[in-house]
């Protein structure tokens, strides 16, 4: 991997981590269509950058979460320690949130742990990713019209947190979209957009840090790039996160989603396109 794609790949997952249309299909696609060649460690790689890859420069959006969301996140972290020995503080809704993101996070860990094999290998063709982006953007589609939208962040509960878990867990396809899936059981769930995106940023960290956590320490068997070169993806990725974070929360207090639905059904269209006629191939 040249310095040139570490900084193009650092700033495609910072501008479509948070957005419903996938970063893990985009890492994928544009090495694709650029006809990318990764060698590492003279091994001649497909244009795949790896699920290792994937997975650590996510952190980089992370740190981005945690920056924007700190004040919250810090109100989350003092309630749920006091809890734990004062009961008077176990009826607030920071107390509470501390416990639903716990919950929300388990079905992730797990699912991310049985089918990691998976995950790093036959989830990342093209053509899976083609068939999810349209599926996801038919759900998401039925979101936006049966949802309610006539609950706030205060009003989360214990089964919010059961469903946009589980639905997290769905992420671990490519193409499926962590901000997607949640997003899209949020407002199934009857929260506002704006609820239901800023719940799904929060549930982002901790699943976020254990899939780049994991994969930071694991040994380099696979041969993806070293530390330099991550380092600086992750730095774009920051950067460009924390933009996109605050121009999506502006953007759902006033619209919809259905700018991203048309967008995942053009993009998998022309994916199944590209890759019927032979110009690209689903796991090169």
């Amino acid at each position: 991997m040249s310095l040139f794609q570490a900084i193009v790949l650092g700033i495609v997952q910072g501008l479509t981590e948070f957005l419903p249309i996938s970063s893990t299909a985009h890492l994928r696609i544009v090495p694709a269509l650029f006809d990318w060649h990764f060698n590492y460690h003279g091994h001649a790689r497909t244009n795949d950058p790896g699920a290792r890859f994937t997975a650590i420069v996510q952190l980089g959006t992370t740190v981005a979460i945690v920056l924007y969301f700190w004040r919250e996140l810090l109100h989350v972290t003092m309630a749920w320690f006091r809890g734990i020995v004062d009961k008077s503080v176990r009826t607030t809704l920071e107390y509470k949130l501390g416990w639903y993101l716990i919950l929300a996070t388990v079905p992730v860990g797990l699912f991310g742990l049985i089918f990691s094999h998976q995950i790093e290998t036959g989830a990342r063709n093209l053509w899976v990713i083609s068939v999810t982006l349209i599926a996801l953007a038919g759900v998401l589609y039925a979101a936006e019209k049966v949802g309610r939208r006539d609950r706030d962040e205060e009003q989360i509960d214990r089964m919010d947190a059961v469903y946009v878990g589980t639905a997290q867990a769905l992420a671990l396809i490519p193409g499926a979209s962590r901000s997607g899936t949640t997003i899209t059981a949020g407002l199934f769930r009857g929260l506002t957009r704006e609820a239901a995106a800023r719940f799904s940023f929060l549930l982002s960290i901790p699943a976020v840090v254990l899939s780049g956590g994991y994969e930071a320490v694991k040994k380099n068997t696979d041969g993806s790039p070293g530390a330099g070169l991550i380092g600086v993806a992750v730095v774009f990725a920051f950067v460009v996160g924390l933009a996109s974070i605050h121009w999506l929360l502006r953007w759902l207090t006033k619209h919809g989603t259905f700018v991203f639905i048309y967008y995942r059904v053009a993009l998998g269209v022309l994916l199944i396109v590209l890759l019927s006629t032979g110009v690209l191939h689903a796991t090169k």
